[in-house]
């Protein structure tokens, strides 16, 4: 059985959104349905299409196995299936391994988990903080941060965990269900 969205897309979309939906298409491989619904209100499918071409990808912006945990660990804290299927695709192309999955979605003790190294540690803590509402910073957890990271690099961090609570909740409010990147993201009991 298709899970459906709490709406359906416009009929007529116009023609600008339609190249960004190909666009998007032809990036993810996939139909996506999200920019579809978001042709409902131009406005919103542009501004959102240029924060997605601007996310940080790693490279020179931050490590990319950091960037990933960042997003899978969002996508699982604030429940967000698509968010989930989509960002833990291919986990394993940045080194992620399935028990540092099975720490990030809450079936495995993270403290036992010894692959993460300090620096993946307060990402996680910091972007389930990030993630969690209402939103309460412990300072001792930012002295942690600004040793570890650069400013820069904090700013990306922090970014990269809004953009995946803005995605989450945008999505996650017009039921938008996942799109099948992965095998497995039921995130109900926390499985991936």
């Amino acid at each position: 059985m298709e899970t459906k969205s709490y709406i359906n897309p416009p009929l007529r979309i116009p023609f600008l959104l339609k190249i960004g939906i190909m666009i998007s298409n032809k990036v993810t491989k996939k139909d996506l349905l999200a920019p579809k619904l978001l042709a409902w209100y131009p406005k919103v499918a542009i501004s959102s299409g240029i924060l997605e071409s601007l996310v940080a990808h790693g490279k020179k912006d931050l490590n990319p196995r950091i960037l990933k945990l960042v997003r899978i660990q969002a996508s699982i804290s604030v429940a967000c299936p698509f968010c989930v299927d989509m960002n833990s695709f291919e986990y394993e192309k940045d080194g992620i391994t399935p028990e540092e999955m099975m720490g990030l979605a809450g079936n495995a003790p993270m403290e036992e988990i010894q692959s993460f190294s300090k620096q993946e540690r307060l990402a996680i803590e910091y972007t389930k903080i990030i993630s969690s509402t209402p939103v309460e910073m412990p300072m001792a957890l930012i002295d942690e941060i600004k040793k570890e990271f650069t400013e820069r690099e904090i700013v990306i961090l922090a970014s990269t965990a809004a953009q995946v609570n803005y995605w989450a909740r945008l999505l996650v409010g017009l039921g938008v269900p996942p799109a099948g990147f992965s095998e497995s993201c039921n995130i109900g009991d926390r499985n991936l």
